[in-house]
């Protein structure tokens, strides 16, 4: 049965409901369905991401969630293999995707008129080509990741020129990347593309982008302008429209562990905040390594730890920290990091995360582990000097500590907020009503209502 209301526009969403992707692409869908009020979006994802995304009743009108399959086995346990779940969930594709949009169809009354989807799902393009309608993919990390997926090949090339070369050297593949080196270029990038589903789909999707009407970015041009230029001479329309952090921040981001009550009794710049994000979990040994820091570290700490902090952390460790440290297993980090208390931010280097501390003007201690957090995390320490690597890539307390003095006791710390500064500047410029930002997103809503 068709909904009552007469939409001018469907539009499908399609979603890669693995980590912190489902939000930026739920943030952009929103901001979009206030600007296209005449559209109906039907956002497609997996029923446990579904259930954290909409677990809040905003009123969405026009928005509306429908479950597609995992592709998990039944009775299956999950045993911390992630990339385990995320074969199984494109082993689905696109029939589980295709089988729900049927079912939004009848319900809407009314095709489909768009496909909106996370870059990812690389599938969306043939779709839409078989549905003889738009094709916008989003793309959630930064510009550097993508040049380095879309020539991939020119990669390859580049790395069998120089084999056993030590792993810090430089190499340079790009007009702008000549900062980068071995080990920051994705291991994803050189899996074989028939053992493992992400590079396959990494593969695929540096094909299929060229073909999108449109690629949207959680970004915004002025922040990396080389790799901007060299991405809108191989894409048709590829527009930043952020950060999401500004034009869309969380109307619902509470705090129910009391984190802001408690940074607003600290000093100023006087915390070091840590956290890697809601997939990482570190290694038993640089989780020992972290403890030992953080007790002999006079500074205050705010720790959100992905789990439960009472049974995995030492007794003996919580007890001696209790004066000056908090950890919680959540926090709202956009706030944290825009908090006058915070001084530092040890992270995984997530996209969302170097955008969140540009947004609070928080110089990063990177400990990246996989994906494009290298790429991330390279750059901001190379390129725009507003964080550092932790010495040898893993978490000592010796390689810390050294790190925590430099940042917060050094005129080093000092240089990186006010780089931070300029790069929030240009940040907040970018979303004003005149700003690249905000006209790039009046073009994206001009493509998707076509």
């Amino acid at each position: 049965m068709s909904e009552a209301r007469n939409y001018l526009k469907h539009i499908a969403v399609l979603a890669f409901p693995v980590a912190t992707h489902g939000p930026p692409l739920l943030s952009l869908v929103r901001r979009l369905s206030a600007s296209a009020s005449d559209a109906k979006f039907s956002f497609f994802s997996t029923k446990e991401s579904n259930g954290k995304l909409f677990s809040k009743e905003d009123g969405l009108e026009n928005i509306k969630p429908y479950n597609v399959n995992d592709g998990l086995p039944e009775n299956y346990s999950f045993a911390g293999n992630r990339d385990e779940v995320t074969n199984y969930f494109f082993k689905a594709t696109p029939g589980n995707f295709k089988q729900a949009m049927e079912v939004a169809v009848k319900e809407v009354g009314k095709d489909f008129t768009c496909i909106i989807s996370d870059a990812f799902l690389w599938f969306a393009a043939d779709m839409a080509r078989e549905l003889h309608i738009t094709w916008v993919p989003l793309w959630t990390s930064g510009s550097r990741s993508l040049l380095l997926v879309l020539e991939a090949d020119l990669v390859h090339q580049k790395m069998r020129s120089i084999t056993n070369e030590p792993e810090d050297r430089t190499i340079d593949i790009l007009p702008g990347f000549s900062e980068l080196r071995i080990s920051d270029i994705p291991k994803e990038l050189f899996a074989d593309v028939k053992e493992s589903e992400f590079s396959a789909m990494l593969c695929k999707m540096g094909l299929a982008l060229p073909q999108a009407a449109a690629v949207a970015s959680n970004s915004f041009e002025e922040l990396d302008l080389d790799a901007v230029n060299l991405l809108k001479s191989r894409l048709p329309k590829f527009l930043h429209i952020g950060p999401f952090v500004l034009t869309s921040p969380d109307p619902f981001m509470s705090d129910p562990h009391g984190c802001l009550e408690w940074l607003d009794k600290q000093k100023h710049e006087s915390v070091v905040y840590i956290s890697f994000g809601s997939v990482i979990t570190l290694p038993p040994q640089e989780l020992a390594e972290l403890v030992e820091a953080l007790k002999e570290c006079k500074l205050p700490f705010l720790w959100s730890f992905r789990g439960n902090p009472k049974e995995e952390l030492p007794e003996e460790f919580l007890e001696r920290t209790k004066e000056k440290g908090k950890v919680v297993s959540w926090t709202p980090q956009v706030r944290v990091l825009r908090h006058k208390a915070i001084g530092v931010f040890v992270t995984h280097c997530g996209w969302n995360s170097v955008l969140e501390s540009i947004a609070g003007c928080v110089p990063v201690i990177c400990r990246p582990f996989f994906g494009d957090q290298t790429v991330n995390s390279r750059t901001i320490e190379a390129v725009w000097g507003t964080g550092l690597e932790i010495e040898g890539g893993r978490i000592t307390k010796g390689g810390l500590m050294k790190a925590l003095s430099l940042i917060m006791s050094t005129e080093e710390g000092n240089k990186m907020r006010k780089k931070l500064q300029h790069l929030q500047g240009l940040a907040l410029d970018a979303v004003r009503s005149s700003g690249s930002s905000t006209k790039n997103f009046e073009t994206l809503v001009e493509v998707v209502a076509k």
